[in-house]
């Protein structure tokens, strides 16, 4: 088997936290029991493209034990937990292609290595791989029946790809189940965001101000989790409605330009880029933190931030902090300080989403597969929702494992849901 990682010897460690992890992933361990048994996706290859974490390996070895041949890398390049990819390699046998701190070269020379399996299915993490094989391997996309997307940027991409009739077939887009953003988005992102942020700088989050660039579900979760800390949240949006969501629950909201001269710390989680740009450095306070949290490292204008900077004017000044020092709109030289090379924050300088909140969404990519393998040669194209039973299963088992219990509707109460005639007496 071939595989390119950093330290075999760090395998057992690596299982240990895994191990770890599978404890708090009911949902998913469950549908690795009866995959175990069922082998749903045998004589099947799957060629996975996302953060090698913990939580990613118990979702393909559940994978693997539906019967699927899994090769994997990584969907960041400092995402990567490289005593979980050694896991993988020494005790599953699975094929992993990631290190941490991988350049640019090395990051597309896996996924090169994985789309080399010759897979049926790809399962992506940003759409890198999907726009790798439509780009440089149009040869193979033939061969490649369907395939999945977990985050909301890949999500964008792909939807564009449908639009100019260039996606060669058909994904189901995980991200969109309600058990994925609504938990995943929200509260897996405003945790571990705030989390990387606290690894990075040990700062105290009580009584500053922090800017949040987007109120999509992730922004939302950020927001809530930052005032939970006590700081004064500020909102940038583009659009309307949820920039009306924020002044509602009691955010400030103001154009970035206005923001950039009050803010502490700023947090990007919008799926765009240059959200933050040398108009606004110029104008921020000494000592301004910067930090990502969208999927790619465009949302902080770092070529900008370069070119405004020069010679001993950058250093780092922690493991993951690079501070800029540029010269004001004042006159004044003022410090930029940006953590994780401006790529996602979570996973870059923290562990990435708690493991009980991946358990959903993990789910939700093994049952979509299961259902893409099971209608192979049904479907188009096109971007596809996860099946709302699907959704709705995922809910039910992780509420089954929470020990939740529903109510149900009497027999009066379900005629009285279907019928017309009665209404006020």
């Amino acid at each position: 088997m071939e595989y390119d990682i950093s330290d075999i010897s760090e395998a057992d460690a690596g299982r240990q936290r895994i191990l770890w992890a599978d404890g708090q992933m009911p949902v998913l361990t469950s549908i690795r029991d009866r995959f175990a048994k069922t082998k749903p996706l045998a004589g099947i290859t799957i060629a996975a493209c996302l953060h090698i974490t913990t939580e990613t390996a118990n979702l393909l070895r559940t994978l693997q034990a539906g019967g699927a041949e899994v090769v994997a890398a990584a969907s960041n390049p400092l995402s990567t937990q490289d005593d979980v990819a050694a896991s993988l390699v020494k005790h599953d046998g699975i094929a992993v292609f990631a290190r941490r701190g991988e350049d640019t070269q090395t990051y597309y020379s896996h996924i090169d290595a994985v789309l080399d399996a010759k897979p049926q299915v790809t399962m992506d993490d940003g759409c890198d791989l999907v726009s790798r094989v439509h780009r440089e391997r149009p040869e193979q996309v033939s061969s490649i029946f369907a395939g999945t997307e977990e985050t909301t940027t890949g999500v964008i991409r792909l939807r564009a790809m449908e639009q100019a009739g260039s996606l060669g077939y058909p994904i189901v887009a995980v991200n969109d189940a309600n058990t994925k953003h609504m938990f995943d988005n929200r509260y897996g992102t405003g945790q571990s965001t705030l989390d990387g942020v606290i690894r990075a700088t040990n700062m105290l989050l009580a009584g500053k101000v922090m800017v949040i660039a987007g109120y999509g579900y992730c922004g939302k979760g950020v927001a809530s989790r930052a005032r939970g800390m006590g700081a004064q949240v500020v909102v940038t949006e583009i659009q309307p409605l949820p920039a009306l969501e924020a002044v509602m629950d009691g955010f400030a909201v103001m154009p970035m330009a206005e923001a950039a001269r009050i803010g502490d710390i700023f947090i990007t989680v919008t799926g765009n880029r240059d959200v933050l740009r040398p108009e606004h450095f110029r104008v921020m306070k000494d000592g301004a933190v910067l930090a990502n949290s969208g999927h790619f490292d465009v949302e902080i204008d770092l070529a900008g931030l370069t070119k405004m900077t020069t010679g001993e004017r950058r250093r780092m000044v922690r493991p993951m902090v690079e501070e800029f020092l540029v010269r004001g709109d004042d006159g004044n030289d003022r410090r930029v300080q940006v953590i994780a090379e401006g790529r996602l924050v979570n996973l870059s300088a923290a562990e990435g989403h708690p493991a009980s909140v991946m358990d959903m969404s993990f789910a939700n990519q093994a049952l979509s597969v299961e259902w893409l393998v099971a209608h192979r040669g049904e479907l188009t194209a096109q971007v596809y929702d996860v099946p709302s039973e699907i959704d709705a299963s995922v809910a039910e088992l992780k509420l089954a494992s929470m020990g939740v219990m529903l109510d149900e509707l009497t027999a009066a109460q379900r005629e009285y849901l279907a019928s017309w005639t009665d209404g006020t007496k």
